[in-house]
């Protein structure tokens, strides 16, 4: 008869060490995930670090184990839902086989599909009303995302001057026309759309508008006299 057999006693024992060690692992996520919804509903300045923990379920203390400060929390936080996925996200750049409008379309819809029509979106948010006041988060917001975002919204742009599917322009200012619609949804999921009331935005038909409109401009074509 084998020693787990004989001992009951033991095997409950080692039960609840390995639940121990899965909910171990697992609080660096449950952390992660309490932090953003608190900093998306109250911002930056107004997230304490105990309520952080609180919504997570642990002490003060053990959030302290993972992350040592309230900074250091957001930057993992930005790191896991938005810079942390860059690599993946030029990877797909890279392996799409269709045209560029295409690909400007996809990449639209992929951001409100990851970004935009999540929590994550706050983060936007947050940047814009409170990056004045911390700038060492608008410094590390800099370098992690607004430049690896503009520098891949680059490439798509450039890829469709190079293969004659876009006319050239000023890339550093077509990014950005690319970027204000996308800004403004979500700005409008989460303030704008209080001011609007009623008026909702079907972001399906917004981003369909917004392409056709990067592509084909709003001029009507003169008929040759």
């Amino acid at each position: 008869m084998s020693s787990s057999s004989s001992c009951p006693l033991c095997e409950i024992a080692a039960t609840v060490r390995a639940k121990r060690e899965r909910r171990k692992d697992a609080r660096p996520g449950e952390l992660l995930a309490a932090a953003l919804e608190l900093f998306v509903e109250k911002g930056y300045a107004a997230t304490r670090a105990e309520e952080v923990a609180k919504r997570a379920g642990v002490s003060k203390g053990t959030l302290f184990l993972y992350f040592s400060s309230k900074e250091e929390l957001f930057k993992a936080v930005v790191r896991e839902n938005i810079s942390g996925r860059f690599d993946e996200w030029n990877a797909e750049i890279d392996s799409f086989q269709g045209s560029s409008a295409d690909l400007l379309r996809l990449s639209i819809r992929a951001w409100w599909e990851r970004i935009g029509s999540t929590k994550v979106s706050g983060i936007t948010k947050l940047m814009m009303s409170e990056a004045g006041n911390f700038p060492e988060l608008a410094a590390f917001y800099q370098q992690e995302v607004i430049r690896p975002g503009n520098d891949l919204l680059r490439r798509v742009l450039q890829r469709g001057v190079d293969r004659g599917e876009f006319r050239p322009i000023d890339l550093r200012y077509g990014i950005y026309t690319v970027l204000a619609p996308m800004l403004f949804l979500a700005t409008w999921k989460h303030s704008l759309g209080t001011c609007i009331g009623t008026e909702a935005i079907d972001p399906e038909q917004y981003f369909q508008v917004q392409v056709d409109t990067l592509l084909h401009g709003i001029t009507q074509e003169q008929a040759a006299p």
